[in-house]
């Protein structure tokens, strides 16, 4: 049997509804399916090359290496993983820089009525930020995307230096995922052969000292319980943490994590996948799989950044695809929310929502270019009636 094949028989046999996650209680026993957006067909592009559905504007925020707009600041290359937070009457944008030795990380804030107060640096010097994850506290981890790299715990104020958190492993970060109720982050690892991680800090709050664990699970399992050991040398050197555990389960490619009520979901770009890990029960099961949808009509692709609103949608940004941020709503219906017009040869990434869930912020990492380099890119907002 094919790929698609086995997959829909493992499925079929092992589904369960998510308990305890966002969508408890929906009904959905199995991977989501192409359906109609709740918010409509997409329209023609805009002026910005962005088409939406009806109710929707999106403007360009900043451009990579020109000042952002009413700043003397000069944007990042390469925008990657971002997060929003809350901050006096307005709130923070900040932005990863997936560039080789300076990468680093950017803040942009916005007074109450969304114009721009200021942008400025957050982080520094280090090596590949590619995604991270926002903690409950206030600040954004970002994350290097190199064979023995590190998170750096960064403040999107700017009011305190960025600290290197080397007890949550040496190795190539993806994203993170703060769950507060069992109070771990979990880790995703941007290799063909990565795991699937989780750091147990001694104190919650404080990511200084702890433990890091690894999910295990036969590596060819979609579906049903799981459990976590601890790995022996989180530093990963001479022998990579996501070789140290022989019952560790392998993921193709970790991108994208994020967390909420008892679920945390994450991407694998290798195989197209949404996964939902059931932290209540220990259980992993597939939340999305392009191989699960009738052949040539998966709307969802290149499966990277991801992210989530109260009201249980998910967003998944396309690295390549169609160049869309995809909806998966709690229906289990899967579809187009945006797609950037002219730009195949770049990436979205950072997808995040405004405190008050009315912006979405998002980049394309390359813009129209093309540019590895990333002096192409772009970053955008989108406002409109989204569902919260």
């Amino acid at each position: 049997m094919d790929r698609r094949t086995v997959l829909r028989a493992t499925v079929a046999g092992g589904a369960a509804a998510f308990s305890g996650s966002l969508w408890a209680g929906a009904a959905l026993a199995a991977p989501a399916q192409p359906g109609p957006s709740p918010y409509g067909d997409l329209l023609a592009a805009d002026a910005n090359g962005v088409q939406l559905p009806a109710g929707f504007t999106s403007r360009v925020l900043a451009r990579s290496g020109q000042r952002v707009a009413g700043t003397s600041y000069v944007w990042h290359f390469a925008p990657d993983g971002g997060a929003c937070f809350p901050a006096g009457d307005g709130w923070i944008y900040v932005s990863n820089s997936e560039v080789p030795l300076v990468g680093g990380a950017s803040a942009v804030r916005f007074s109450a009525d969304g114009s721009v107060a200021a942008a400025y640096r957050i982080l520094g010097g280090t090596n590949v930020n590619c995604a991270g994850g926002a903690t409950p506290w206030g600040t954004w981890l970002s994350c290097e995307e190199v064979p023995l790299g590190r998170v750096f715990e960064t403040w999107p104020d700017g009011s305190r230096a960025a600290e290197a958190r080397t007890r949550m492993g040496r190795f190539t970060h993806e994203a993170a995922a703060c769950d507060p109720d069992r109070r771990v982050v979990y880790l995703t690892e941007d290799e063909s052969d990565g795991c699937f991680y989780r750091f147990v800090p001694d104190t919650w709050g404080d990511l200084r000292t702890g433990r890091l664990q690894v999910l295990c699970a036969p590596t060819d399992q979609v579906s049903g319980p799981v459990s976590w050991r601890d790995v022996p040398d989180r530093d990963g050197f001479p022998i990579f943490t996501r070789w140290q555990v022989g019952a560790a389960k392998h993921f193709n490619g970790g991108e994208g994590a994020w967390y909420d009520r008892g679920t945390c979901w994450f991407t694998t770009k290798g195989d197209n996948r949404v996964w939902a890990y059931d932290a209540v029960n220990q259980r992993l099961d597939l939340a999305y799989d392009d191989s699960l949808v009738p052949a040539g009509a998966a709307p969802l692709t290149g499966v990277d950044n991801i992210t989530g609103t109260a009201g249980g949608d998910l967003y998944v940004a396309e690295d390549g695809g169609d160049m869309e941020i995809n909806v998966i709503t709690p229906a289990g219906v899967v579809a187009p929310f945006l797609r950037l017009l002219g730009q195949g040869s770049s990436e979205i990434t950072g997808p995040a929502f405004s405190p008050d869930g009315s912006r979405l912020y998002f980049s394309s990492q390359r813009g129209s270019s093309g540019e590895r380099t990333g002096s192409g890119g772009i970053t955008y907002e989108v406002t409109g009636p989204f569902r919260r």
